[in-house]
Parts: C-alpha cells; structure tokens; sequence
C-alpha cells in the first residue's frame, strides 16, 4: 500500500521548531522573573529588619552614628529594590511579547498541522476510491470469466 507523504512536512518541522525555541525563551524569561522577585523579596526582609533594629536602638541611649548607619544602609537597600522593581518591570513587558511570539509560532504551526490533516483525509479517501475501483473491475473481471467458462459468450 502506498504511504501518505505531506510535501510541507520540512515547513512543519522548522514551525515546530520555532515554536520550541519561543518556549525556551519563555521559560528562561519566567527564570529571570522569578530570580528577580526572589531578590527583591530578600531586598524587602533586610529593610525589614533594619528598621527593626532601627527601633530597637532607639531605646535607651540613641547614638546619631548608628542611627545614620541604619538609615544609609535601608536607603541602599530600598534604591537597590527600587532598580529591581525597573527590571522586573522590564521583564514583564519581554514576558508578554514572548508570549505574543510564541502564540503567533504556535498558530503558524497548527496552520500547517490542519493542512496536513486535511490533505491526510483526501489522501485517505483517494486510496479508498482506487481501492474500490479495483475491486470492481476484479468482480467485473471475475464475472466477465464467469460467464465465458458457462459459455454464455
């Protein structure tokens, strides 16, 4: 029996990889995301912290100097958040265009997925019409013989 062959089956596979590639660039991009947000959740408990420790030197007696030094080191640490903060802002905005990418890819592919399986059934069907038109013309065949051994001819 002979076997279905689809033309388009190197476009295929290039848009199945393309759509593969789109997806690795998606997931490292929600890497980066979420390494981001782990450090500026870390970023946020230091602040936390200094500001505790904060509170608790000022009981009893207050020195201005480490006062100051708490206070430079949670300035630090808020404009290390705050630059954080841009970043993972930028990664969300890379994060929906690859989104958008790999949603074109993906409907670029399943166009020609559709194509080859509507090709498949016509295909499928020719065969099954060529496989009904020979067996009629081996009953035709058949009978014809039939009939020329009864002598009927």
């Amino acid at each position: 029996m002979a076997r279905f062959t689809f033309k388009l089956d190197p476009v295929l596979e290039a848009r199945r990889n393309t759509e593969r590639t789109r997806q690795r660039t998606l997931a490292e991009l929600h890497r980066e995301r979420i390494a981001l947000e782990d450090v500026l959740r870390m970023h946020q408990q230091q602040i936390e912290q200094t500001r505790g420790s904060m509170r608790e030197a000022l009981v009893g007696t207050v020195s201005t100097r480490d006062l100051r030094g708490h206070a430079a080191a949670t300035m630090r640490l808020m404009g290390r958040a705050q630059s954080l903060a841009v970043e993972l802002a930028g990664v969300h905005q890379r994060i929906d265009a690859a989104r958008k990418n790999l949603l074109e890819a993906t409907r670029a592919r399943r166009a020609i997925e559709l194509l080859r399986e509507k090709r498949l059934v016509e295909w499928k069907a020719a065969q099954n019409k060529a496989e009904i038109s020979a067996l009629d013309e081996l009953a035709v065949t058949a009978a014809a013989r039939g009939e020329k051994a009864q002598g009927v001819w």
